[in-house]
This record gives structure tokens, sequence and C-alpha cells, in this order.
């Protein structure tokens, strides 16, 4: 009976839990499924890691290449994100070129990676207006259950944080880079931004963490990227229902207490490989 009701009248299911401060699935408004990230996991990338935000999982790949920097910016590299939402992860997706769910997480990835300096493109310079790093971000989702950016941010971070970069210099003689594989460092991680996405329920009540269930029935969503200094990195919301201060300045501080949750996690998994 309940499964019936469910599908003919899924809002006002999901508003009879609502009342109760918890959820379908057993969780309270503000509780987050579970989540767990191994990095390393893919050999042939310079950087990887796997997320699983519940049943959403995440795959972040990252490729290292040498190129010339930019005419108008000859002491920076590139850092080139690109999100792919296969039709493998849910039945919503197509296959062929990226949709416009795809192309929007691409470019938010791309503005909290600009707007946060986890990288500054300096960095990533070898030799001013000779030679530079080009660091492929690939974030492929294998099981889409909702909240993509937040576990695409996640995945971004610790595959960036596991990226060793070969030694490189430029032979003054011949000019040509010579590429020292035995002598590895790693990237320098400026700012660990930490995405925490929200779904507003009749324009009032705010849960964190939606399902793809959730994000369908939602009239509206907000995504808030902070650092560890707590400063505000971005705030994603794509139309919808309007947000008031009082609960903006909400999801705020809910996003400051998850960044610590996150960071303590890829602390840890970097720590245990570290020990290895």
């Amino acid at each position: 009976m309940a499964a019936a009701f469910r599908t003919v009248e899924p809002l006002e299911y999901y508003r009879r839990f609502l009342k109760e401060n918890c959820r379908p699935d057993g969780r309270e408004l503000g509780e987050f499924r579970a989540t767990t990230v191994n990095i390393g996991s893919i050999t042939t990338a310079d950087g990887s890691a796997l997320v699983k935000l519940g049943n959403t999982t995440v795959i972040c790949g990252v490729k290292a290449e040498l190129a010339a920097p930019a005419a108008d910016s000859t002491n920076k590299g590139y850092i080139v994100p690109n999100v792919e939402l296969p039709s493998l992860c849910s039945e919503r997706f197509r296959s062929g070129p990226p949709g416009e769910e795809a192309q929007a997480a691409s470019q938010f990835i791309a503005d909290v990676i600009e707007n946060s300096q986890m990288i500054v493109k300096e960095d990533l310079c070898i030799a001013n207006g000779k030679l530079a790093w080009v660091l492929y971000c690939d974030i492929i989702c294998l099981d889409y259950d909702g909240n993509l950016l937040d576990a695409s941010v996640f995945a971004l971070l610790a595959a960036l944080k596991n990226v060793q970069l070969p030694s490189v210099i430029i032979n003054e003689e011949t000019g040509l880079s010579e590429v020292n594989l035995k002598q590895k460092s790693p990237l320098t991680i400026r700012k660990h931004p930490v995405a925490t996405s929200f779904a507003i329920f009749d324009d009032t009540l705010l849960i964190v963490d939606p399902t793809a269930e959730e994000e369908d029935l939602a009239t509206g969503t907000v995504t808030i990227v902070t650092d560890e200094e707590g400063r505000l990195c971005s705030v994603h919301k794509p139309g919808g229902s309007p947000l008031t201060g009082a609960k903006l300045q909400d999801c705020i501080t809910r996003a400051i207490t998850r960044h610590k949750e996150v960071k303590k996690l890829i602390d840890k998994v970097i720590k245990s490989i570290m020990s290895k």
C-alpha cells in the first residue's frame, strides 16, 4: 500500500515524513548519507579517487601533460576539469555528447577551482613562457543517485592530493625538456574546498545531501562551497525557490561543519596510504 502511495503521490508521501523531521530512507533532515573515499585506485592516472555518497558513486582521474603556456599568461599552467554522466550511471542520461547537466557540472567545478584557489596556476609553470603542466581532471559518475556536485568536488580534491608530478628541467644546450620519473613531488594544494548541497522543499524546508528522487521533488537546490578557514568560495543556486538570508546562513554554518568531516576523512585515508 505504501509503495503504491509513493508511486502515485510521491510528493505527498515525502511530506508525511518531512512533517516528522525524517526522510523515507531513515535519515534526519540534516543527515548525510554514508561517505567513503578510496584514493589511488586508477594506476594509469597520475592521481585518482573514488567517492561514494550513499549510492552516488564518482571517480576522478587526473592526467598531467606538458605544454607551452598561453601567450597572455606565460607563467601559468592549466587545469581542465570535465564531468561525464554516461548512460550507465542512470537511465536519465543518454549516450553521446555531454548533456546540459554534465556541462553545468563541469563549469561549476571550473568555478570552484578558480574561486577557491585550491591550486594556483602559477605553481604549474615549469619555465616562464616555455613549459607548464596541464592537469586534465576527468570526473566520471558511475552511479547517479543525487548530489553529484558534492561527490565531484570531494573526488577532485582527493585525486589532486594523490597526484605526484615528476621533476622536469629544460636542458639549456638543447632547449628540450628532461623528465626525471624517479624524482616525484606532490602538488601544492593551497586550499581544500568542500561542497555541501541542500534541497528546498515547499519553498521553506531544507534537507541536506538529497537523493535523485528528492532533487526531482524539491522546489529548488543550493550548493555551498567553503574552505578550511570557513571562507565562502561559491554559492551555486540554479533557479528554483528563493532563500532568505537567515536560511542561507543556516546552510553556510552546516557547510562549515561538513567541511571538517570531509577533511578528516581525506586526511585519514591519506595517512593510511602513507603508513603502508
